[in-house]
């Protein structure tokens, strides 16, 4: 399978990049995972609008979710009619919630574009995916994701503070694409988000093959979350830019 790297920004966009979102493709169907800020117009680049075929939200922070409002506006007013609706895999309350940004009743709401479904923790198929998704540490309900096809792995993070279910779920995957939005020393916020240090030590515990750092705002240097991650962490780091694809 392959991840496309669409967005990496944290928190609002960048001059450089588009908030979290991630393609991943394999035989033909193209997941998209999160759908922040810019996400879409980015998205355009590798994949086209009407050839997805599901996407799962980790949460509902805007960083994470909120072009969904733009894609429902893409599909809904197609020229040639509506798609079918699209499987959409978020947490409970995921309609309502894009409803309410997008200043519609939440009944219908966009249940007649989308076709939504509320994540737990049980393993599911998806298209030639199997998905396990973990609840992680933030304010709001928020999951990690592993996506496993032909006996290779990739989990994402979301957004999380240090846990063990993220360990847990990580354990022994080829790619771990976490997020590195703190720098170490400097914030210390419980069970929010991770610093670089913090993933790099997430990796090692995990055993991971790799490891891509991704949703650093703006204003966090990443080449220090690199380098403290590598620290932590014997396997190749890396950060997550825009238009990168990984074979896993």
């Amino acid at each position: 399978m392959d991840l496309t790297v669409v967005g990496s920004s944290g928190s609002f966009p960048s001059a450089d990049s588009p908030c979290s979102s991630y393609l991943v493709q394999a035989e033909g169907f193209r997941l998209v995972i999160d759908l922040g800020n810019g996400a879409l117009g980015a998205l355009q680049r590798y994949c086209g609008l009407y050839e997805v075929d599901a996407v799962m939200l980790s949460h509902l922070h805007a960083d994470h979710c909120i072009d969904m409002c733009a894609y429902y506006v893409a599909r809904n007013y197609r020229v040639e009619g509506c798609p079918d609706p699209l499987p959409v895999y978020g947490p409970h309350g995921t309609a309502e919630r894009l409803a309410r940004a997008y200043d519609m009743d939440e009944h219908p709401g966009m249940k007649q574009v989308f076709d939504f479904n509320t994540l737990d923790t049980a393993p599911f198929q998806l298209g030639p995916f199997t998905i396990t998704a973990a609840r992680v540490a933030h304010p709001v309900e928020a999951f990690a994701f592993r996506v496993e096809h032909g006996g290779r792995s990739l989990v994402y993070s979301g957004d999380t503070g240090p846990c063990q279910q993220l360990i847990d779920l990580a354990g022994g995957a080829d790619l771990l694409l976490s997020e590195a939005a703190f720098t170490h020393g400097k914030e210390e916020i419980p069970d929010l988000h991770l610093n670089g240090r913090q993933a790099g030590e997430a990796a090692a515990r995990a055993g991971v093959g790799r490891l891509v750092l991704t949703h650093i705002p703006p204003w966090t240097d990443p080449e220090r979350n690199r380098a403290d991650a590598a620290a932590a962490y014997g396997g190749p780091v890396e950060l997550a830019r825009p238009g990168a694809v990984y074979e896993i």
